[in-house]
C-alpha cells in the first residue's frame, strides 16, 4: 500500500519530467535532421572543399563521446541546460543522420538529376525537388534506429542540470528514502513505451510514403 500511494503522489511529477525528455528529444532530432540533411547533401553533391568538410565534421562528432560533448557544451555556452543539450546531442545526431541521408540520396539514380537539369533546374533545385522528396522518405525505415537510439541517450542531459524523467526519479528516491528499484523500473517503462511508439508510428509513416519501385519493408 505505501508503495501504491508513493506512486500515486509522485507520478505527476515523472510526468513533468516525460514532457521535459519529450521536448528535448523533438529539438535534437530537428537539429540532428536539419545538419544531417545539410552534411549529405554536402558529401554528395559538394566541391571537393565542402565534400571533404562535410566528411571531417560528421567523423569528428562521432568519434566524440556524448558525454563528453555535452560538458564541452556546457562550459563553452551560457545557455540554459535545456538548450545546450538539444543543442550538443542535436549535433552528434546529425553526424550519424548524414550517413542514412547520403545512402538515401545515392540511392536515387542518377539519371533524375540529369532529367532534372535537361528541363532546366539548377542543380539546387534538382537537389531540392527531385532528389530530397524521395531520399527523405526512403530514409525513414533506417532514421527508425537513430530515432531509438537517441531516445535512450536524452537521459544524459541529466549531467548537465536538465530536470528530465532520469533527474526527477533520482529526487524522488532521495526524499522518499529509498524505492530505487521500483522507480527506476518504471523509468524503463516510459523509456520502452517511448521507443516502441515512435517507431511504430515511423513504420507506419515509411509504409504510407513508400516510394514504388524500391524494396519494401517486409
Amino acid at each position: 500500500m505505501e508503495i501504491l500511494n508513493v506512486l500515486a503522489g509522485e507520478a505527476p511529477y515523472l510526468f513533468r519530467g516525460l514532457f521535459i525528455t519529450i521536448q528535448l528529444l523533438i529539438g535534437l532530432l530537428g537539429v540532428g535532421l536539419v545538419g544531417g540533411v545539410l552534411l549529405a547533401v554536402a558529401e554528395v553533391y559538394g566541391n571537393r572543399l565542402f565534400s571533404t568538410l562535410a566528411v571531417l565534421i560528421q567523423r569528428g562528432l562521432r568519434a566524440i563521446p556524448a558525454l563528453v560533448l555535452l560538458f564541452l557544451s556546457y562550459y563553452a555556452m551560457d545557455l540554459p541546460p535545456l538548450l545546450i543539450s538539444i543543442i550538443a546531442l542535436g549535433l552528434r545526431s546529425s553526424a550519424y543522420q548524414s550517413q542514412i541521408f547520403r545512402g538515401a540520396i545515392q540511392s536515387i539514380k542518377s539519371g533524375q538529376m540529369m532529367a532534372a537539369r535537361s528541363m532546366g533546374m539548377s542543380r539546387l533545385q534538382g537537389i531540392w525537388y527531385v532528389v530530397l522528396p524521395q531520399a527523405v522518405r526512403l530514409a525513414i525505415g533506417p532514421w527508425s534506429n537513430e530515432y531509438a537510439s537517441e531516445t535512450k541517450d536524452t537521459s544524459l542531459a541529466y549531467v548537465v542540470g536538465v530536470v528530465e524523467i532520469m533527474r526527477r526519479s533520482r529526487y524522488i528516491i532521495s526524499y522518499t528514502y529509498g524505492n530505487a528499484l521500483l522507480i527506476y523500473g518504471i523509468v524503463a517503462l516510459v523509456y520502452f513505451f517511448l521507443t516502441r511508439a515512435g517507431n511504430s508510428l515511423l513504420y507506419w509513416l515509411e509504409d504510407r510514403l513508400w516510394v514504388p519501385g524500391f524494396e519494401r519493408r517486409s
